[in-house]
């Protein structure tokens, strides 16, 4: 959520870094401070009334032992008076409030000056390209058909057990799936990441405090019973650690890593795009997470795709940077750079990551800040980044590796599958 005090002061710079996004939101930002400026109003008069309640309070004791009764009494009237209007003014204050956050809660995070303007993902710009189009045998299958070939994962024994959408991974294909967890988490670890295991549900509040209600509520499972969420991703426990908590600036950066299964309901996509594992309702995935000092976070944001990049590379798989132009950003990202790896049976390119720096805009949500040497608290930075989302790798791991004798491991991963091919 952004800052007041920055649409106060910086009103015009934010309308303008938010027409990126292709849409206008001017009239909320004007809004926002109108109603801004009556509850200061309020809490200006209210200071004011309850200094004025304090002195007569003082007096109407002296008055009393003075023998000015009469007086006195019209100073306790006065004060009845004053503690009427007090709290009509704090019920006027209150109801600002509410309406005030009921007006920031509709305006997206403001993107970072690099952002492309652009109202879909035809418009992200491409920053780099890397590694070799792999050149497959004839016949090369999409990794629906090797996944059902070989006996890695059934789509049609998940539609049986839960839905479209939720695959099954079997005998190589789970020990497949397994393995890339824990190579993630290992070079997450040895990055300096703390590994973290969260609930997989949370209540509002935390989901609130990221970003996804009210922005996202109709693509997250509701547990309406418990009124909980399932996750959409780590990030969302993960990050909520640090809700209501003031860090000290000597424990910066805060660097977490977690491994979940990640619930989306993704409805509303049909065709060859949502067949196999593109597109599923749960996927696995392992998310990094960091909480950093403001002037730091575009480092740290380089440092996050950088890694990404290495995981990439050492899985032998050809990918591409994109940034994302204003249209395609998420409501809470300030910048966002995706990782897409290429399909080389399906021809096409596939997401399988995403690196964001929010700024500050989770942060004033989580009320999530921490202490300088000035003893003063301030809002922090948080990023994340999926490093990686399973189901896209193991689609392409499967049709780039697919040989005549059978699907090659890329050298990396064999430590962990305890296999170099899987063969027919």
């Amino acid at each position: 959520m952004l800052e007041i005090r920055s649409i106060r002061e910086q009103k015009d710079e934010l309308a303008q870094r938010l027409s990126k996004r292709g849409v206008d939101h001017n009239d909320l930002l004007s809004e926002a401070v109108s109603i801004d400026e009556q509850r200061r109003n309020i809490q200006q008069e209210l200071d004011e009334l309850q200094a004025k309640m304090n002195t007569l309070s003082k007096e109407i004791g002296d008055l009393f032992k003075q023998g000015e009764r009469e007086k006195a009494e019209a100073a306790k009237q006065e004060t009845s008076d004053l503690k009427t209007r007090i709290q009509e003014l704090k019920e006027g204050y209150d109801k600002s409030a509410g309406s005030l956050r009921d007006v920031l809660v509709q305006i997206p995070n403001a993107p970072h000056i690099s952002v492309p303007a652009g109202t879909s993902e035809a418009d992200n710009e491409v920053v780099d390209t890397f590694g070799d189009i792999p050149e497959l045998p004839e016949n090369a299958q999409a990794h629906w058909d090797l996944g059902k070939e070989y006996g890695l994962f059934d789509m049609e024994l998940g539609v049986k057990i839960s839905g479209a959408g939720f695959p099954v991974y079997m005998g190589k294909g789970a020990k497949l799936e397994r393995s890339l967890i824990a190579f993630f988490l290992d070079r997450a670890i040895e990055a300096g990441y703390k590994e973290v295991v969260p609930p997989l549900l949370v209540n509002e509040d935390s989901a609130f405090a990221t970003g996804q209600l009210p922005d996202k509520e109709g693509q997250m499972y509701h547990a309406t019973e418990d009124d909980l969420y399932l996750i959409p991703t780590a990030e969302v426990p993960i990050t909520n650690i640090y809700r209501d908590v003031i860090v000290e600036q000597k424990d910066l950066p805060v660097k977490m890593v977690g491994y979940t299964p990640c619930f989306r309901r993704e409805a509303g996509s049909y065709g060859k795009d949502v067949r196999g594992l593109n597109r599923v309702h749960q996927f696995d995935k392992v998310e990094i997470v960091q909480i950093v000092e403001p002037s730091t976070s575009y480092q740290v944001l380089d440092t996050m795709v950088d890694h990404v990049k290495k995981l990439l590379t050492d899985l032998e798989l050809p990918f591409r940077i994109l940034r994302l132009c204003g249209g395609d950003l998420g409501f809470t990202s300030a910048i966002t750079y995706d990782m897409e790896v290429y399909s080389a049976a399906q021809k096409k390119w596939l997401e399988v990551s995403s690196i964001s720096n929010f700024e500050s805009f989770q942060s004033n949500r989580l009320k999530c800040r921490y202490r300088g040497v000035d003893k003063k608290a301030a809002l922090v930075h948080t990023l994340n980044g999926s490093a990686l989302a399973l189901a896209r790798i193991f689609a392409a791991l499967l049709e780039n590796g697919q040989t005549p004798e059978g699907i090659r491991m890329p050298k990396a991963l064999v430590p962990y599958t305890g296999f170099e091919m899987i063969e027919k």
